[in-house]
């Protein structure tokens, strides 16, 4: 069993939108109350609260506030579960020595969401939310497994359910057979086979309209609506991109699940890759969430995923023998088998070598291994 998330557009009337829009406000005013008070009791007695400390007060809250006591009680229940999550993430980054950055308070275009855990919500041909009615909702896909949360999410001005599910794996009809991976930036991935997926580089085409929209936001004066509607446009152009970028990745991955039993890809440290002269297009290419379509969509259909230790596997012919090169050499020639190819398919295919030996080494029955 695996969890799935599932997300549909929400076309809410006035009313409901208003209504909406007034349950983030008095959602973040309470997340903002509770920080304020873990804070407060700290430096005032050292005394650390937790949720439940906090939690036992919402009765006494909504006696007192009628708004409040207008939201649905799980609702309240989990902005605390957020801000018990968020320090205990901080304390978590100081235990390991980490940058820790204190939890903040976000303002009111920052908190964007509100969940309900359990109950106080229902789903047919309309999305029946307690304390707001029945919003229209386009169900552009079937709901699949048994819905554990739903959370209703604002983003730049639109609406959206996401239907946290547990849902059942779908295993696909066993292939024997497999490819290794190598992502790059001149191509988006080498195959071992030979193939090829071209990089769009989303972010470099859009780079034109982003100017224009940054522009926009700069001339305008902090704080006017001309300058809010600016925003809007430039998140929108951002968005664009992160949905064009998100349906590559899906369509890609997609192919290589349905068409390879097992898959070998990199172990990559893509945070270290990202920091340095390529950065922007290392981020434009986005290795990471696309080696994590891969990696739930194996696990979700049965097919072995398997990450292998990225060092060398440049320096190498796929028979085993050195074959140092330079950044500059695209060519590969083994005077030892006397392979030539291109520079990245032989990494793929020493790769794709790895990944079986490891393969070899682990149980039959594993379905998802990371070494």
């Amino acid at each position: 069993m695996s969890r799935k998330t599932f997300k549909y557009r929400l076309y809410p009337n006035r009313k409901q939108r208003e209504r909406l829009q007034e349950t983030l406000d008095l959602c973040r005013e309470l997340y903002n109350a509770a920080l304020q008070e873990r804070r407060d009791g700290y430096k005032v007695a050292r005394a650390k609260l937790n949720y439940y400390s906090q939690a036992s007060q919402l009765s006494e809250i909504k006696s007192a506030r009628p708004d409040i006591a207008g939201l649905h009680s799980q609702v309240l229940q989990d902005v605390l579960r957020r801000v018990d999550k968020a320090f205990q993430s901080f304390f978590l980054r100081i235990k390991r020595h980490q940058t820790p950055g204190f939890p903040r308070f976000p303002g009111r275009h920052r908190y964007n969401s509100f969940t309900y855990p359990q109950a106080g919500f229902s789903v047919t041909d309309k999305l029946q939310l307690s304390k707001v009615g029945n919003v229209k909702i386009k169900m552009h896909r079937k709901l699949k497994g048994e819905i554990k949360t739903l959370t209703i999410k604002r983003e730049n001005g639109r609406w959206y359910a996401c239907f946290s599910c547990v849902v059942a794996p779908e295993p696909l009809p066993t292939v024997d057979n497999s490819i290794g991976i190598d992502v790059g930036l001149e191509t988006f991935a080498t195959l071992s086979n030979g193939e090829t997926i071209s990089n769009p580089r989303l972010y470099l085409q859009a780079q034109k309209r982003l100017r224009r929209a940054q522009r926009k936001v700069a001339r305008r004066k902090k704080g006017s609506d001309r300058r809010r509607k600016a925003v809007t446009i430039l998140a929108q152009v951002h968005k664009d991109v992160f949905n064009a970028r998100n349906d590559f990745q899906h369509k890609e991955s997609t192919k290589l699940i349905r068409g390879y039993g097992a898959i070998f890809v990199e172990d990559l440290n893509i945070k270290g890759l990202s920091r340095g002269m390529l950065a922007k297009s290392v981020h434009d290419a986005s290795w990471a969430s696309f080696l994590d379509k891969l990696f739930y969509k194996a696990a979700h259909a049965g097919r072995r995923f398997v990450q292998v230790d990225p060092r060398g596997t440049s320096q190498r012919c796929p028979c085993g023998a050195d074959n140092p090169k330079m950044l500059s050499d695209r060519e590969h020639v083994c005077t030892e088998c006397g392979l030539v190819t291109t520079r990245d398919n032989a990494s793929a295919l020493e790769i794709q070598r790895l990944g079986l030996s490891l393969q070899a080494s682990t149980k039959p029955e594993v379905t998802v291994c990371v070494a």
